[in-house]
């Protein structure tokens, strides 16, 4: 490959959440983390170069986006996902996790129900709660591997709850779901009919795998469109995500008027200079780049289903999509505690524990397999060494 994806970066002292802040987490300084979802991959070289020119040249002051921005978002999602855009609908802003908090607090009110699928990426329920609104669960079901909506509960704890918002994961984190147009439909209609708006976290939608097809939620039904937000950004595809960048496309005009006016509140203008160049680079130039990644990725896949199949009393959920695999270790018949302690202690690694992802989430963890095979292997070998012992 063009790409060397085997190369071991050093990424200790630079300030990584991943690598530099065990202790402050509360960890051994020992561990091989394994958790936070971002990659021990270099950007595209395109990216890079335009980041050097960009400090060579040595100012940094306000900026925003030109129509050659959107005219590349427009391209890329396009020709990956087959979702036609326009640029005056897009809102850039720092982050997905920004983005959701602000629609939150645009669309609801102090005390309003918001519903999330759990288990599911936590700082969903974090950006309810912290904003004062009502956390609502509707547990997914999980059958035999295989995660689906509990469509009746979903729609009965809507009705119950007077629910205003649903905050959708797909592909889903960490269950690894890539939602069928069928299932999106469903849970489309349901919104659709009781007044819910959709908050469309799509960050992992370049991370398919197989015959999986991500769909975009508003390209599901035209009817949809106006009922939703579709929160994308380059950050996991490119490992971007220390340059805060993110864009939010709001077909509603009356939507995207209220979530700029609650961006305004906050104090939010012209987004980071270096993550607008580098987006706008990464879906110019990084096709190739990803395409090598995800042949990588599916390598590393084929790896952890090698290794746990050999492991006594853990499963592998199989992934649809994303890069972080989520291992079923109920069959371990361990506590929390101890399931932690087995990870922490004796394997020496840094995994997600999958309580922290909400119902449905203990005994199983995450890990992230976007990494060097060689550091997949010594982890996977961690594992199967302290289960079997």
């Amino acid at each position: 490959m063009k790409y060397d994806f085997d190369k071991i970066y050093d990424r200790k002292n630079t300030n990584s959440l991943k690598y530099d802040f065990a202790a402050e987490r509360g960890k051994p300084r020992d561990l091989l983390p394994m958790w936070v979802a971002d990659m021990d991959f270099r950007a595209p070289d395109e990216v890079i170069t335009t980041l050097k020119d960009k400090a060579e040249h040595g100012i940094f002051g306000y900026s925003e986006p030109k129509s050659d921005y959107f005219e590349t978002l427009h391209n890329w999602f396009l020709s990956r996902h087959g979702w036609e855009t326009q640029p005056e609908k897009f809102v850039v802003t720092c982050g997905v996790v920004f983005s959701i908090c602000a629609l939150i607090r645009a669309l609801t009110s102090v005390g309003d129900s918001v519903i999330i699928c759990q288990p599911v990426y936590y700082p969903f329920a974090e950006s309810v709660t912290d904003n004062g609104r009502k956390l609502v669960i509707s547990e997914l079901k999980n059958e035999d591997g295989y995660y689906t909506v509990d469509y009746d509960d979903f729609e009965k704890k809507i009705i119950e709850n007077s629910v205003k918002l649903f905050i959708l994961c797909n592909p889903h984190n960490p269950v690894g779901r890539v939602w069928t147009r069928e299932e999106l439909e469903r849970m489309g209609d349901i919104c659709l009919k009781h007044g819910v708006f959709v908050i469309s976290d799509e960050i992992h939608s370049d991370f398919v795998y197989g015959d999986n097809k991500h769909i975009v939620f508003p390209t599901v039904k035209k009817e949809f469109e106006d009922i939703c937000a579709v929160c994308t950004a380059p950050t996991k595809t490119f490992n971007l995500a220390g340059l805060h960048i993110a864009n939010t496309y709001v077909k509603s005009d009356v939507v995207r008027g209220q979530l700029k006016r609650e961006l305004d509140k906050q104090g939010y203008s012209q987004p980071n200079v270096m993550g607008l160049i580098a987006c706008e680079a990464a879906y110019k130039y990084g096709a190739e780049w990803l395409e090598q990644l995800k042949a990588y990725l599916e390598q590393n896949l084929r790896l952890v289903r090698d290794y746990i199949a050999c492991i006594k009393g853990i499963e592998l959920v199989e992934p649809q999509g994303t890069y972080l695999v989520w291992l079923d270790c109920r069959a371990l018949k361990l506590s929390e505690e101890e399931l932690s302690a087995l990870f922490q202690n004796k394997a020496k690694l840094w995994l997600d524990d999958g309580f922290i992802f909400g119902a449905g989430g203990s005994d199983f963890v995450r890990i992230n397999i976007a990494c060097p095979s060689s550091v997949l292997k010594l982890a996977l070998d961690r594992i199967k060494r302290a289960v079997n012992t």
